[in-house]
């Protein structure tokens, strides 16, 4: 069986580019999709609601009511910054249909947004995927 599977690409080289071919256009789409529609980090803030700083100062969350428009209700968007240091802002909490964004810390690394635990700062949340 090994062999067989082994010698498809010299005995079949059309099948064998079309099925490699095939598989990288998926890839390729899948990733544009999930980049196009379902990555928060693409989010733009909207207008500033509230911050809080970490107990220990390291980190500052901040919420932005996002007015998707006319036909879209509301969303809060939660933006991590680090405050010692040179890294970029993460976008780590999305919440539609919502116009509230409380904020309180739970400790140096739990931050608690509309009653959402997130563990900072490699958590995140998006309503999209509970």
């Amino acid at each position: 069986m090994l062999k067989s599977i082994k010698s498809f690409p010299a005995k079949h080289p059309i099948w064998s580019a079309l099925l490699l071919f095939m598989m990288i256009y998926a890839s390729l789409l899948i990733f544009i999709i999930d980049w196009a529609f379902y990555d928060i980090d693409r989010i733009d803030p909207g207008g500033f609601l509230t911050e809080e700083v970490s107990p220990d100062g390291e980190y500052t969350v901040k919420t932005y009511l996002n007015n998707g428009g006319a036909t879209v209700d509301y969303a809060i968007l939660g933006v991590l910054y680090f405050n010692d240091s040179k890294k970029k802002p993460r976008n780590i909490y999305w919440q539609y249909e919502t116009e509230q964004g409380e904020i309180h810390w739970q400790d140096a690394d739990t931050v608690v947004i509309n009653g959402v635990s997130i563990e900072v700062p490699k958590g995140k949340y998006d309503y999209r995927h509970p």
